[in-house]
């Protein structure tokens, strides 16, 4: 392993360390771009070999499961004693026409096929999303995680854009949760509502994705047109509406020139100055980047080397002011049926024919 030491750490629980930043699998699962799996192992062993020992995927990503642990293979051959280190964080995503009748066998089924998957005895991390909370049953299905997390099927447990009402509920339930995974960024400031008051008095760190806005908060978007047609995937679709939500592009435009001005001070990237942002605030334990590749490891390395000082923070925090908020609590405009967001969710992601 080289060069670890300036990679930042965070504790989950007592024998659970992970890097501050986590590598993202989910474009892994295909919709951005042809995956050649000996290609994305080679790149999996850069990002580990540089100190990011941690990789977030989940069940319902197609075939992410089967290729990290191929990964996790090969990382024991080459690295040996120091594969120790390697954490991969999975979900338990149950179709929303089944939530209903989920049952502990259902959820057993799913964590053991993830074992199977992941070729491990043990899952390091199981992150529980439910889709609609006007169906009972997500209480019970966290205490079920939990029964086999006793059966040391699971070393910890999470949760993944459970709103702070429902969370409450779970965690009050009995369950000791870790983390809650759940989008967070510049341009959405929702969990700063009510979430993070709740992490830090139950004693949760939050894991953010969306943190560089699936691209879009980068040199590339400063000074050009608004895209007309930003559908080239999932991610630019889903990030392109946030943007309309906070206000416009030129809002946009503003905050993005606010970053430029910043990199330019630390010779860094927007993309840099937007992740390293979102490590400071209060209750972020880490953030996950999705990365197919190497192609940005060392770009990576140098947001996790760089320090914003008082009058970096003061001048996100005021352009960020300019754009309105996200309605709501986190995840609650995705859960609007009719709604933007919601339209472009798979909600059955189970079943091989909604992928």
């Amino acid at each position: 392993m080289n060069n670890t030491a300036s990679i930042p750490q965070v504790t989950l629980s007592p024998g659970h360390p992970i890097p501050r930043v986590i590598v993202g699998c989910w474009q892994l699962a295909g919709g951005h771009g042809t995956i050649r799996p000996s290609d994305a192992i080679e790149h999996l062993c850069a990002f580990f070999e540089r100190g990011f020992t941690a990789f977030d995927c989940a069940d319902i990503y197609t075939g992410v499961e089967e290729l990290l642990g191929k990964f996790r293979t090969e990382c024991e051959t080459r690295f040996g004693k120091a594969s120790e280190r390697l954490r991969i964080h999975t979900k338990f995503v149950p179709d929303a026409d089944t939530l209903a009748s989920l049952s502990k066998n259902d959820v057993r089924a799913v964590i053991h096929r993830s074992l199977r998957r992941l070729g491990v005895d043990r899952l390091d991390l199981v992150q529980m999303h439910w889709w609609d909370f006007g169906i009972p049953g997500y209480v019970e299905a966290a205490h079920y995680l939990a029964e086999l997390q006793e059966e040391g099927d699971i070393c910890d447990i999470a949760t993944t854009n459970v709103d702070t009402v429902h969370l409450k509920e779970i965690v009050d339930s009995g369950i000791r949760l870790v983390s809650q995974q759940v989008q967070y960024s510049v341009l959405d400031r929702r969990p700063e509502k009510t979430l993070v008051p709740l992490a830090r008095e139950k004693g949760f760190t939050l894991l953010c994705y969306g943190t560089a806005a699936g691209g879009f908060l980068a040199d590339k978007y400063l000074g050009v047109a608004e895209p007309t047609d930003p559908d080239d995937n999932r991610s630019l679709t889903k990030y392109s509406r946030v943007i309309g939500e906070i206000g416009d592009w030129a809002c946009f435009q503003r905050i993005l020139s606010v970053l430029r001005d910043i990199a330019e001070k630390h010779q860094v990237s927007i993309t840099n100055i937007a992740t390293r942002y979102m490590l400071e605030q209060p209750q972020v334990g880490a953030i996950i980047l999705g990365m197919r590749s190497a192609e940005h490891l060392a770009d990576t390395c140098r947001m996790c080397e760089l320090v914003l000082d008082d009058q970096d923070l003061r001048a996100i925090r005021g352009v960020v002011a300019l754009g309105k908020e996200l309605e709501g609590d986190v995840y609650g405009l995705e859960r609007q049926k009719q709604g933007i967001h919601a339209r472009i969710m798979k909600t059955n992601l189970q079943r091989p024919s909604e992928r």
